[in-house]
């Protein structure tokens, strides 16, 4: 049995998304989400997907969203990035069952400052959803992690109680992640901050389930965004199952492993600290800034290796009448990053082990 067995290809919502998540959970894989930024990163990744035929989760953050919108209009009130991750998500809507993959749908760290964000989004998944019977999105992560335990529980339950109805899957983040993206810096944090306490994730559990189960937990064990120097990043990943263990003993039910939890700061992890994430529950990791680095690649060796092509329209090493379209078309330079960027996507997928899954 296969991915395809349970869920249906395209953009998962409602309790397709937790079938998918307890089937990794299950099988021992976990799920790379990759950052889009623009059309083009959206169609590399889900191109990858297809080829390897594994499930995929597509993801926006704020920054991003205002990008796919455009760089031109104003974000002071949040416009843009509501407008731009509306704009992703319809897209990605449009193209993914083409694919043939099934695709979750999510927009990445909301801290308290960005809620504005957040609730734009929300607010097309409630119109969608009386159009459609069904959210645009299949989750949201609310990151406010930089706030007391107490706020950060009692502000995701009062979005997730407005989620639930619409067949919305709620990530949450408790414990910090450090370094620094989308303008986010956690660079200065105390080291203390970055690994989450088993009592803690428990009373996150406690709180969400309460309402609905369709919910995951990023806990916190050394992650930081960005790629590092070889040691410079502890990361515990076993920490993971002792997370799980006291969930468990909480419990006192048969269920084991009980909690699907997420990876931030996946880039530059080394396999072994994947493969131990991904044994205690993890069943989503992010990608990102070396997804960033692999589409650049393509672009840069492409750029370097024509450069006496891409210096004037017309004239290069094979005539002085020689046209030169065919190398600065920006389907031909695009494409190149599409192509390494796709190569990354299929490596993050083998090391967590979502190959030929469907």
């Amino acid at each position: 049995m296969g991915v395809l067995d349970i869920v249906p290809a395209g953009v998962l919502t409602g309790d397709n998304v937790r079938k998918l998540f307890q089937y990794a959970k299950e099988n021992q894989f976990a799920i790379p989400a990759i950052n889009v930024t623009s059309s083009s990163v959206a169609n590399a990744v889900l191109e990858a997907a297809r080829d390897i035929k594994s499930p995929i989760i597509l993801q926006v953050s704020q920054g991003g969203s205002a990008f796919f919108a455009g760089k031109g209009l104003a974000n002071d009130k949040q416009q843009a990035s509501i407008t731009g991750a509306i704009a992703a998500a319809h897209h990605i809507r449009t193209v993914a069952k083409a694919y043939g993959v099934p695709v979750v749908l999510h927009s990445d760290h909301c801290a308290k400052k960005l809620l504005p964000w957040f609730d734009g989004m929300l607010q097309a998944d409630e119109a969608y959803f009386a159009q459609h019977q069904e959210p645009l999105f299949s989750s949201h992560m609310l990151d406010l992690s930089e706030e007391s335990k107490e706020e950060n529980i009692a502000t995701c339950v009062t979005y997730f109680k407005r989620m639930a109805p619409l067949g919305l899957w709620l990530e949450m983040e408790i414990g910090i992640t450090g370094g620094e993206e989308d303008g986010v810096d956690n660079t200065g944090i105390d080291s203390s901050r970055l690994y989450t306490q088993p009592e803690d994730i428990f009373d996150v559990y406690t709180a969400l389930s309460a309402i609905a189960p369709n919910f995951s937990i990023a806990a916190a064990f050394g992650n930081v965004h960005g790629v590092y120097k070889p040691g410079n990043v502890r990361l515990h990943p076993e920490l993971l199952n002792k997370h799980q263990l006291y969930a468990e003993e909480k419990l006192a039910n048969s269920q084991k492993k009980p909690l699907f939890l997420v990876f931030h700061g996946g880039s530059g992890s080394t396999k072994d600290e994947i493969k131990t994430a991904v044994q205690n529950g993890v069943v989503k990791m992010n990608v990102d800034t070396d997804t960033q680095f692999s589409y650049l690649a393509g672009i840069r060796d492409f750029v370097l290796g024509k450069k006496d092509y891409l210096l004037t329209q017309v004239g290069n090493p094979e005539g002085a009448d020689k046209p030169n379209k065919k190398y600065y078309d920006p389907r031909v330079w695009v494409r190149e990053g599409e192509k390494t960027l796709s190569a990354r996507v299929k490596e993050a997928c083998t090391d967590l082990g979502n190959v030929a899954r469907l």
